[in-house]
């Protein structure tokens, strides 16, 4: 992407009006610029109004009337989407979402005549519980990642790596973006802490537990050198905590693939993903007794809303200390 700019080929379809052309990219470039959101979030935006944008009902005066995006819509959740598969409603919310930003953005900036926004109603979004490892289960994850017994770093580099990425993930809780992006000078092992940038460009300092630590000391003495050596990499800041085989960073696949072999060795097969981890550090700290405004803090919800599932998974437990402390129970 060009520096302060979208990227305007890949955004637009041919049969978009011209005026709405200007007003999306306009809506991407106040998201990048003013909103600082992650690359991804605005492909994600970008994707959603190019299919609006290059539809039927886009073209019937889509900014003095809220026909074209109700009518889109209503198609989208009776028909295929783009893909040719009816959309699920997860991602009918998101595609109207997306829209109802836009309509906003541009009632604002006079690009539009009405209040389009306010017709659309986001479909009701289905609540899907996270599904968190149990404490046991976490353990072999986490053991079957590393090596066994005294590691030795010139057999067990990868498990090394391995091992501290997947101790760091359960420990500080972060996403495996979060994890993967991290730089040498975000990390304080003195200290027993990381610097993470969040979703929204928000910082967040995360304590990290003993065992990981020590797991990466092992990481940043034995084995990151020989890879940083490599000089694939611009040492900025200290160069990337998580390398690659090549000396490259460590990308998201890597990190799924990781985690993916640790769950088979585990037993834990299907069960286990990057993100499950920060889903089990979440509902363990809740089930050991932690404030929930201290767990959104830690995960870096912006809503604690977005924390609160995480209490529907504890009620087991919830029930198990009322039946052993209730009198009457």
């Amino acid at each position: 992407m060009i520096a302060g700019r979208p990227r305007r080929p890949r955004l637009m379809h041919p049969g978009t009006p011209p005026d709405l052309v200007v007003a999306i990219e306009a809506f991407l470039l106040h998201l990048q610029v003013e909103r600082g959101l992650a690359p991804a979030t605005l492909e994600a935006y970008g994707a959603d109004l190019r299919d609006f944008g290059g539809s039927p009902e886009a073209r019937g005066g889509w900014e003095r009337s809220p026909d074209p995006a109700v009518a889109y819509l209503g198609r989208l959740a009776s028909t295929a989407g783009p893909t040719g598969v009816r959309l699920r409603a997860t991602s009918r919310r998101r595609r109207t979402a997306a829209i109802r930003a836009f309509y906003r953005f541009a009632l604002a900036e006079d690009l539009a005549r009405v209040d389009v926004a306010a017709h659309l109603d986001l479909p009701r979004e289905p609540r899907l519980l996270p599904d968190p490892l149990g404490v046991d289960e976490v353990a072999r994850l986490l053991d079957a990642a590393g090596p066994t017994g005294a590691p030795d770093p010139a057999q067990d580099a990868g498990p090394i790596r391995s091992r501290a990425l997947l101790e760091l993930l359960y420990a500080a809780g972060l996403r495996v973006s979060e994890a993967t992006g991290l730089d040498a000078d975000d990390v304080d092992l003195d200290a027993a802490t990381v610097r993470v940038i969040g979703k929204g460009d928000k910082e967040r300092l995360l304590p990290v537990g003993e065992v990981a630590v020590d797991w990466l000391r092992r990481y940043e003495t034995a084995v990151r050198p020989a890879l940083l050596a490599l000089h694939v990499v611009p040492a900025h800041r200290g160069g990337p905590v998580f390398l690659g085989n090549r000396g490259r960073r460590l990308t998201r696949q890597q990190a799924w693939d990781v985690v993916k072999r640790a769950a088979a060795a585990a037993g834990l097969t299907g069960r286990a993903t990057p993100h499950t981890l920060r889903h089990s550090f979440a509902t363990h700290l809740l089930e050991g007794g932690a404030d929930l405004r201290i767990v959104q803090e830690l995960l870096g919800h912006a809503s604690i809303s977005t924390t609160q599932i995480y209490t529907h998974l504890t009620g087991e437990r919830i029930r198990e200390v009322y039946a052993r402390a209730h009198p009457r129970a």
